[in-house]
């Protein structure tokens, strides 16, 4: 038996959405992973890195996961109770967790790190990038590309115009590197299928990634979700599109 619109606003609506953890939304949305492997790559990096910094590492979840870290690996948060949950979680690993704004410049010297890492950053300073690596020292980063998930921000916000489809193109990434002055030496973009089986999905998404709709609460759109529950319940999953890009650049020895 389907589940009412109420119950599962309620259930969404109430959990934490704290960290960078999705496993609520196991069995209730799907999302096709890079063909790339982030953490795998990352973790061979690290592996071999002396010096190491994560930029925006959410609540820590994903370098956790690394099997072996340098003997120097720093993390960096802006939102307080991510840094409370990436602390919790990294310490035990030797992680230092710093509590930064993400705004430049990075609280670290020149020539800090042979490695520095981002996973989804919200912005990247490519010049405090630069900065901070040694030379010869590598920046390695999956980012959100162009348009993610746009047919759902598009479902509640309408139409956005082409300049807002265009931004986080990984182009405009490669330009950005090299006026920093870093040699790009991958950068690959991928479409991956996303699906929304359940409006409780659709709901615990927006609030946990805030910019898709800036703004959203359950109380404002509650008419449009109330209409995507009716859609679902009829046609299936809602179907949307993450882009994701991988960049690796260097700084010249």
């Amino acid at each position: 038996m389907s589940r009412s619109y109420e119950d599962l606003e309620a259930d969404a609506a109430s959990v934490s959405v704290e960290g960078w953890d999705f496993s609520w939304l196991d069995g209730r949305a799907t999302e096709q992973r890079p063909s790339w492997g982030y953490q795998r790559q990352m973790g061979e990096r690290m592996a071999r890195a002396s010096a190491a910094l994560d930029i925006q590492t959410g609540g820590g979840e994903v370098l956790a996961g690394v099997p072996v870290l340098p003997r120097l690996i720093v993390a960096t948060e802006s939102w307080p109770p991510n840094v409370a949950k990436a602390t919790r979680l990294l310490h035990p690993r030797g992680v230092v967790v710093v509590a930064d704004s993400d705004e430049p410049p990075l609280p670290f010297a020149d020539e800090a790190f042979d490695l520095v890492v981002s996973r989804h950053p919200v912005t990247t300073w490519w010049k405090e990038i630069a900065r901070v690596l040694q030379p010869g020292g590598t920046y390695f980063s999956q980012q959100v590309g162009p348009a993610s998930v746009f047919e759902l921000v598009e479902y509640f916000l309408g139409p956005l115009p082409e300049e807002i489809h265009r931004k986080r193109h990984p182009d405009d990434a490669r330009a950005e590197a090299e006026a920093a002055g870093l040699e790009v030496v991958d950068l690959r973009l991928e479409r991956l299928r996303t699906e929304f089986c359940d409006i409780g999905a659709v709901i615990y998404f927006l609030r946990k990634v805030i910019w898709m709709v800036p703004g959203f609460t359950v109380d404002q759109y509650r008419p449009q979700l109330r209409a995507l529950h009716e859609r679902i319940q009829r046609d299936g999953p809602f179907l949307a599109h993450t882009t994701r890009f991988l960049i690796e650049a260097r700084k010249p020895a």
